[in-house]
């Protein structure tokens, strides 16, 4: 067999973009996965380009509300009693990074990264043949109370800072922006620069499909561990077939930490468990996406339905899912809109790779020089996907990098 260039270990939309967009500048790529395109979390994620999204979970503001959140099994945050013990050192590297003077240096690594995505998207939607897919109709983030809407203004003073546009809305103005939403919110912000897909398994196919077009090569197999070779490296599968290539790509959502530790690697990635249910799509005459951020959850409007979904559920890769987390945020979303249709709906749960910083790991393996990871973007998979491309091709083509890199090197953990 021919060897490659380079071989992106995942077929998710961080490796797919990837793939393009080394196969753009002439590297002859194979995508590896052990399911095939779109089979993740790039399948049922909420379709969201959230640049305006810079603010990271780990926070002072999230350690407030964290308490209480935990409290409620089926509530925005929860960790299962099974899995509480094997959690607790990555939970006391979040509560580390909750640090004041630690959340501005993500914040500013976030921004230097939606930034350089906003600005690849559209020239990568577009050389793709996807560039049809690309909604613009904002976000309207909900808020039941004054209080809450105040708590709120320090993040948005944050976003302000950083030039993302945004406007505070009264109920009125609510009611015009998106009709039908429950006389129990009283304020609202609109974000109008956040984008979504019109489907974001069907537009990762379409990217599966360009690649192929375009003469990549996409294998199933489960890759278990990366080694070096003589030239490059090879990466190792379940059934011990192995393949060399030039360069190697982890980019393999929530199951990247277990190839990397083959390699000597211990980086904290951890799994958020994402949950929706997706309706038909006649369910609700949805305008724009509608974030309820007191209960964790959004609904969207996609090509394929309207879809109810998000939380965080930190259980791991091995647990049984809980789908009554679905179940309960449709309720409350039939509550806060009340028109909503909730009949014959598809309940979905995804793996979302967490690290404790809320950035992604993007660089070199400490070991093996050819080797590259990109994994760990949790809810921002999809809004980092254009970005994180362009960084990896220009490691892959020893190109300078187009942002700072320091704040995502895997290594930063220790």
């Amino acid at each position: 067999m021919e060897k490659s260039d380079v071989i992106v270990v995942g077929a998710g939309v961080i490796g797919l973009s990837i793939a393009v967009a080394a196969q753009a500048r002439g590297l002859s790529v194979t995508v590896i996965d052990r399911q095939g395109p779109a089979a993740g979390a790039s399948a049922g994620n909420a379709g969201a380009f959230a640049f305006s999204d810079i603010l990271p979970l780990a926070s002072p503001g999230l350690l407030r509300k964290a308490p209480k959140w935990l409290l409620d099994p089926l509530g925005p945050l929860t960790i299962p009693p099974a899995y509480a013990l094997q959690i607790a050192p990555w939970m006391v590297r979040f509560w580390r990074a909750c640090q004041p003077s630690r959340v501005a240096q993500s914040t500013n690594a976030q921004t230097a990264l939606m930034d350089l995505s906003k600005a690849e998207l559209e020239p990568f939607l577009s050389a793709t043949g996807t560039l049809s897919m690309l909604r613009k109709d904002g976000n309207l983030q909900v808020y039941e109370s004054d209080a809450e809407f105040r708590a709120s203004l320090p993040g948005w003073a944050a976003r302000e800072e950083h030039g993302i546009a945004f406007h505070h809305v009264d109920a009125g103005e609510m009611a015009a922006l998106q009709p039908g939403l429950a006389a129990r919110f009283v304020r609202g912000t609109f974000t109008p620069g956040w984008y979504s897909i019109a489907d974001p398994k069907l537009y990762t196919l379409a990217l599966a499909e360009h690649f192929r077009r375009l003469g990549g090569t996409i294998d199933i197999a489960e890759i278990t561990a990366i080694d070096q070779a003589r030239d490059g490296a090879q990466v190792v599968a379940a059934d011990g077939r192995r393949r060399a290539a030039g360069k190697v790509v982890v980019a393999t959502g929530a199951f990247s930490h277990r190839i990397a530790a083959t390699l000597g690697e211990r980086i904290p990635l951890e799994t958020e468990r994402g949950y929706n249910t997706t309706l038909p799509p006649g369910a609700f005459d949805l305008r724009t996406q509608v974030t309820f951020g007191g209960h964790g959850f959004v609904v969207t409007r996609l090509s394929t339905g309207i879809r109810v979904g998000g939380a965080v559920e930190l259980g791991g890769l091995d647990l049984p899912p809980n789908y009554n987390r679905s179940q309960a945020m449709l309720q409350k979303a039939q509550a806060f809109l009340p028109g909503l249709k909730v009949d014959g709906g598809v309940q979905w749960m995804g793996f979302r790779p967490s690290l404790p910083d809320s950035l992604p790991a993007i660089g070199r393996a400490r070991t093996v020089t050819d080797v590259f990871y990109a994994f760990g973007h949790g809810h921002l998979g999809l809004t980092q996907s254009a970005g994180t491309a362009r960084i990896v091709a220009d490691m892959l083509t020893d190109q300078p990098a187009a942002i700072d890199l320091a704040a995502f090197l895997p290594q930063r953990f220790g």
